[in-house]
């Protein structure tokens, strides 16, 4: 009689020692980066470039600009766009693009951007290119850019 009982108690204890792989929901998932993306583009017209770079921004993220600039970190990030320069500029986007890692803690975008600023004489520049962005998930669970 104890070996009727202990086979199946043995069994039941190695299936829920047994590790849960599930892979988060790739569409909920993508659906919040495409949210992070919206929510990125409405503060830097609200508040500002520079606001928005930094609030988005992971403690270690990195920048690549003009000329291969790279700009390091939260705080250098802000530094870099609370140039003068930036205050009346104005960039839009929207990704075209969105892939979630399986795992859901990495994820990247790409798409098209508008940059529009004045220069010293009040000559609006207009600007259209393509913007790369890398997404990491932080622990707190929110998504902050590593790379842009």
């Amino acid at each position: 009689m104890q070996k009727h009982i202990f086979l199946p108690t043995f069994l039941l204890l190695l299936l829920a020692c047994e590790p849960q792989n599930a892979l988060p929901d790739a569409a909920k998932l993508k659906q919040e980066i495409v949210d992070a993306e919206a929510a990125f583009a409405k503060m830097a017209a609200d508040k500002g470039i520079a606001e928005a770079f930094y609030t988005f921004a992971a403690e270690d993220a990195v920048i690549k600009r003009q000329n291969d600039t790279l700009i390091m970190g939260r705080d250098g990030i802000r530094q870099y766009y609370s140039a003068p320069f930036y205050q009346s500029a104005k960039v839009d986007w929207k990704p075209d693009y969105v892939k979630v890692s399986s795992h859901g803690d990495l994820a990247y975008t790409y798409g098209k951007f508008t940059w529009t600023s004045q220069d010293s004489t009040g000559k609006v520049n207009e600007i259209k290119g393509i913007f790369h962005t890398v997404w990491q998930r932080q622990a707190d669970g929110s998504w902050k850019y590593v790379w842009d």
